[in-house]
């Protein structure tokens, strides 16, 4: 298992993901030599760099995302190999009309007909070649690490069942060790149970273990601190139970986690790298939205001015990063004395202040769209929590 952010992620799926950008880009070429045949010149003429880079770049880029959310890189949300190959149509389909929408915006990047068909006709060849060999190569050599839960309370067991779910991890679970002072065995185990924490350096040896993870919802006198220092000088990972569900899940289990696992974390940190990142992806797919959704933000206002009398943008105030409040823009979608008398209220089902065209806006979150301009003034983000009214 390695983390990336924080999460655990499949070797296997960063291989693949690397392998998959290399081949993609080797379709484009091989679809360039096609197209030009015999003829050198026309070839080494159309993959001239600096344009044929930019053009390649963002190809390999778009048909990439389409992978990451047709699935594509999820093997515990996709089984087989039709599965596969079903969400591999997908993520072509839908590559090829994001790439006409980002053609039809930059023409520069537009990739002669003959060449973008014999490309996008060879991806998927490559595709299917590299994961059939890269699967038996993988179960082959690669290594399975034995992981050993140290509890077995209900804790221990959510992170049993999640460690079982995840077979893209190539982790095996190993089995639970229950604490000295342990009482009887729990119905809801479910798993060998190899022994007592006094036992738990040979259980360690015996099993070929490369990670305990302690899952003791109460530590006290119960915690084998001298046997988890050695197996950690020996090389072993040990880690926190509320840590490990997080990286597989993406989630925290807060039934059981303790307010010092917030504190001593590093789940909050974000680097200036990340920052610039995110700042960067935020201006680009907010611009790009805005520039798209302009044809349908000037038809609503003009809908919203026919319909009720009143402005056609709605400013409510928020509160954004360190407090900072600031006025998110919104299609009005209620009448402007919808909050006269009674202040700022949450909206109900069949909202009586709600307007014809607003219930419309609503439904479909179109009333949403002037955010871009928040995103784009560096009030919000693109993606992050929900800014609250104060």
């Amino acid at each position: 298992m390695i983390q990336v952010f924080n999460q655990y992620v499949s070797p296997k799926n960063v291989l693949l993901m690397l392998l998959e950008s290399g081949l993609i880009a080797l379709a484009l070429v091989c679809g360039v030599r096609i197209r030009f045949g015999d003829s050198v010149e026309g070839f080494a003429a159309y993959v001239t760099l600096p344009d044929f880079a930019v053009q390649a770049l963002v190809f390999v880029i778009t048909l990439q995302i389409c992978f990451y959310y047709c699935q594509l890189y999820n093997t515990s949300a996709i089984r087989s190999r039709n599965e596969q190959w079903m969400a591999l149509g997908q993520s072509l389909g839908s590559g090829c009309l994001l790439l006409g929408v980002v053609y039809f915006i930059f023409p520069a990047l537009v990739l002669g007909r003959g060449i973008f068909f014999i490309s996008l006709a060879l991806v998927p060849a490559f595709v299917v070649i590299n994961r059939i060999t890269l699967d038996r190569i993988w179960i082959a050599a690669a290594p399975r690490e034995q992981v050993l839960v140290l509890g077995v309370s209900r804790l221990a067991v959510v992170v049993a069942s999640e460690l079982t779910r995840r077979n893209d991890l190539n982790v095996r679970f190993a089995g639970f060790v229950e604490s000295n002072d342990a009482n009887g065995h729990p119905d809801l185990i479910h798993g060998p149970i190899l022994g007592r924490s006094a036992d738990l350096q040979s259980i360690a040896a015996e099993h070929g273990i490369s990670r305990v993870i302690v899952a003791l919802e109460d530590r006290r006198n119960s915690l084998p601190i001298r046997d988890l220092l050695r197996l950690k000088v020996q090389g072993v990972r040990i880690e926190d139970a509320q840590s490990a569900i997080a990286g597989l899940t993406g989630r925290v289990w807060l039934e059981t986690v303790r307010p010092s696992w917030f504190i001593f974390s590093d789940g909050f940190r974000r680097s200036a790298l990340i920052l610039i990142m995110k700042r960067a992806l935020d201006l680009a797919c907010a611009i790009l939205g805005l520039i798209l959704s302009l044809p349908i933000m000037f038809l609503v206002a003009i809908l919203i001015s026919l319909d009720s009398p009143g402005p056609v943008i709605y400013r409510q105030r928020r509160v954004g990063l360190r407090g900072k409040c600031f006025d998110v823009l919104k299609f009005r979608s209620m009448r402007t004395d919808a909050e006269n008398g009674t202040g700022a209220q949450w909206a109900v089902q069949n909202d009586p202040r709600v307007t014809r065209i607003g219930r419309w806006l609503r439904q479909y979150r179109v009333d949403e769209l002037p955010q871009f301009i928040n995103v784009i003034r560096g009030e919000m983000s693109f993606v992050g929590p929900r800014p609250e009214r104060p």
